[in-house]
């Protein structure tokens, strides 16, 4: 038993309560009551207790795209020209770094941003990996990571053509062995889902068979949407519609699916969005970084598309996420007000009900019968903080590096700063090591 209290309560429940000197009950990996600290003590007089010092105690966070395997390019020179649009840093970038991936790069790539979450208060992850040329047992070592970890993850494998059909075949495998195995083993830490690179590098043959192959599984497909220009004019010149149309057309679109970006999309596509269920992720920093345009989403959002927030790998911080966003889409539109309560409802609400597709309790909230998912941040309010304006504390007086405590399904995984599940000296030491002699291959 492990009580987690004497802090301010964030629970995020229907009633969005707050607690002040509050306390969360902990019974094996699920919270089992959520209360004052005196009231949950008296009860359970023998459990551990961590005293949270009256800073704030809050679901952990969530993060519905991520790509671990890009950890290995930060600091890498570039042998090429630099790109000056999104398809030529695909293909000068993403895609040589992707190719020479070998299994131990894949762990080790996965344990930086990992540790990254845990310290930054992310504590379910959905991620996107590409290896082409060591496609099979892909999943299943990131899946070892997260594992050592305690990190909550959906994994997928993105199917892409663009290195020849075999590899293809290869990538489909990988996602209908891995999505089995965790229909089989029903681990609460690991769930797949069917990966898609892009519509710009996937046949409607082999669309076609993603679908055939994956209609049993009862998993939804991961995919990016109409992230750069060049996925949009590839749809039209060669199928004579848009991106989210064409995939609506193949049976990719749904409840269970996430459409990454939607950079690019019509007012029809929208619709096509809403009325499917499908779940779009937005990601500004990475939008931003790559100059590929301001996705729709407030348009989407007000629409009734269900939208959640995303890394894209260019951080783990999802309160770095939050922030972008809030004046990504406030300088878009030129309008100061804009954004303020959209943001917090993809972060807080919607990543939790895109979660809730895959994940048998719930995340993203406090309350008895959830996941123990919690952190403990070290922020004490300098104005009153209440349901009504929680949102704008954590806007501007937070940070992912204020998180002090993580437990992840009961686990403490990290405990005043300290991981308590890895050595991150020993694997970052490890990681520098591999990531020279990859340099080297590109």
């Amino acid at each position: 038993m492990l009580l987690v209290g004497n802090g301010l309560v964030i629970t995020r429940d229907d009633k969005n309560t707050i607690i002040q000197d509050g306390c969360v009950a902990i019974q094996d990996n699920l919270i089992v009551e959520v209360g004052s600290t005196a009231e949950l003590k008296g009860k359970f007089h023998a459990a551990r207790f961590i005293d949270a010092e009256h800073k704030l105690i809050m679901p952990g966070l969530i993060n519905t795209h991520m790509h671990f395997y890009s950890t290995f390019a930060r600091g890498m020179a570039s042998k090429s020209a630099p790109p000056t649009n999104f398809l030529e840093i695909l293909e000068r970038l993403w895609w040589k770094l992707d190719k020479v991936l070998t299994l131990d790069d894949i762990y080790y790539s996965a344990m930086i941003p990992i540790i990254d979450c845990i310290k930054t208060g992310t504590t379910t992850v959905f991620d996107h990996h590409a290896s082409p040329n060591t496609v099979h047992g892909s999943l299943f070592k990131i899946a070892e990571a997260t594992g050592e970890a305690g990190l909550r993850s959906c994994l997928c494998y993105e199917v892409s053509e663009r290195d020849g059909g075999q590899i293809a075949d290869y990538g489909i495998q990988e996602n209908i062995d891995f999505i089995n195995y965790c229909n089989q083993e029903k681990n609460p830490l690991l769930k797949g889902m069917f990966g898609l690179h892009a519509s710009l590098t996937l046949s409607d043959r082999i669309l076609d068979k993603c679908v055939n192959e994956n209609n049993a599984t009862g998993a939804g497909f991961h995919i990016h949407a109409a992230e750069g220009i060049q996925d949009l004019q590839d749809a039209k010149d060669k199928y004579g519609m848009g991106v989210v149309e064409r995939l609506d057309a193949r049976g990719i679109l749904g409840e269970k699916s996430i459409a990454v970006h939607c950079v690019h999309i019509s007012p029809q596509e929208i619709e096509i969005l809403k009325n499917s269920g499908t779940n779009v992720v937005h990601n500004p920093e990475s939008n931003m970084g790559n100059a590929v345009g301001v996705s729709p989403v407030l348009e989407m959002f007000h629409h009734g598309v269900r939208m959640g927030l995303g890394t894209d790998g260019y951080t783990s911080d999802m309160f770095e996420s939050f922030k972008a966003a809030n004046c990504l889409h406030k300088h878009a539109s030129q309008h100061p007000s804009a954004a303020w309560g959209e943001i917090p409802h993809m972060l807080f609400e919607n990543n939790r009900k895109i979660a809730a597709e895959y994940f048998e309790k719930p995340v993203g909230r406090l309350a008895t019968g959830a996941y123990a998912d919690l952190i403990v941040v070290d922020y004490f309010p300098p104005t009153r903080l209440s349901a009504e304006n929680v949102n704008s504390h954590l806007l501007f007086g937070v940070s992912g590096r204020s998180v002090e405590t993580t437990v992840i399904n009961g686990q403490v995984v990290m405990e005043n700063r300290k991981l308590t599940t890895l050595d991150e000296e020993a694997i970052c030491t490890k990681s520098r090591e591999l990531a020279d002699k990859l340099w080297e291959r590109i």
